[in-house]
């Protein structure tokens, strides 16, 4: 049998190119040129003996065959970064205080907490739950070392790690949707999920009424859950007992949102470089963004 070799940094290309949908892209964010990264997916083919890439679309399309390779690279990936990150890990302690809106905390942050947490059992992790506007500025004064938030219209600075897609939600056997006057559970004014919602209806000259407001996830659902209302929220928090809503029900679409990664200047211990070069690992793409060498589980390959 001839066993075959992979280079790992093959692999972080070929799942960086397909989530991107571009090599440019690409290439950018992995510190390499265009030709570099197209001979990795080129070698990579060559490798498995059948093409992973649909040669009759002009998008970067996988075949089936590809499909199969992606997700044994996402697999190999993790595992390889997570087994670096342990060997480095026992020498990095410290605090670090996280802010983030709830939604984050609740939906998309327990997996990757639960995995830094194993690999750097030596930091201790103190979660602030706030809205995003209120956040950016503690992150500016020093109280909050990282921070998870949603991009607002006059946010600057940060690094974008993930687009989260809104939907709009109703209970399961909730029949508010049908309403006249649409009753919408919302956040405050002044976040963006709240103006997209009221911006899309109005759009369309869809009534609406406020039936809810809540700074927190919790009040959001449980009014949708009641059936007193509507509500939006990412897709990743849509839970059993939720449904999502959409154009067959007279609801426009709704567009994704930015979330930024923060560091605050005055975060300067490994500890608190260490949560923020995880987060934006395992919230990205899957490429590393770390010194090779210093952080392991987010270098460059």
């Amino acid at each position: 049998m001839n066993l075959v070799s992979l280079d790992i940094r093959m692999l972080r290309s070929l799942i960086s190119v397909v989530e991107t949908g571009s090599i440019t892209e690409t290439a950018r964010r992995l510190g390499r040129t265009q030709p570099a990264i197209t001979l990795q997916l080129q070698r990579l083919e060559e490798l498995a003996g059948r093409a992973l890439f649909d040669p009759e679309n002009r998008r970067i399309v996988l075949t089936p065959d590809g499909e199969t390779v992606l997700a044994y690279a996402r697999s190999i990936l993790r595992l390889h970064d997570e087994l670096l990150s342990q060997l480095a890990a026992p020498t990095i302690e410290g605090h670090v205080v996280l802010g983030t809106p709830d939604l984050y905390a609740a939906f998309m942050l327990p997996s990757i907490l639960a995995i830094f947490r194993r690999a750097f059992p030596r930091i201790q992790v103190e979660l602030n739950c706030a809205l995003s506007t209120p956040l950016v500025g503690l992150v500016r004064r020093g109280e909050v070392d990282v921070a998870l938030v949603t991009r607002m219209n006059d946010f600057t600075g940060g690094q974008v790690v993930r687009q989260e897609q809104l939907i709009w939600m109703a209970g399961e056997r909730s029949t508010a949707h049908l309403e006249d006057q649409v009753p919408l559970a919302l956040l405050p004014p002044g976040n963006i999920y709240r103006d997209h919602a009221i911006e899309r209806l109005e759009a369309v000259h869809r009534r609406w009424r406020v039936a809810c407001v809540s700074a927190s996830v919790a009040g959001l659902q449980a009014a949708a859950f009641a059936g007193m209302a509507v509500t939006v929220l990412g897709r990743s928090a849509l839970v059993p007992s939720m449904r999502e809503i959409g154009a067959p029900e007279g609801f426009p679409p709704l567009p994704k949102v930015d979330l930024l990664l923060y560091k605050s200047n005055t975060a300067t211990s490994k500890a608190a470089r260490a949560l923020h070069d995880y987060l934006a690992h395992y919230l990205s793409l899957g490429e590393g963004i770390g010194t090779a060498g210093e952080y392991p589980a987010v270098a460059s390959q």
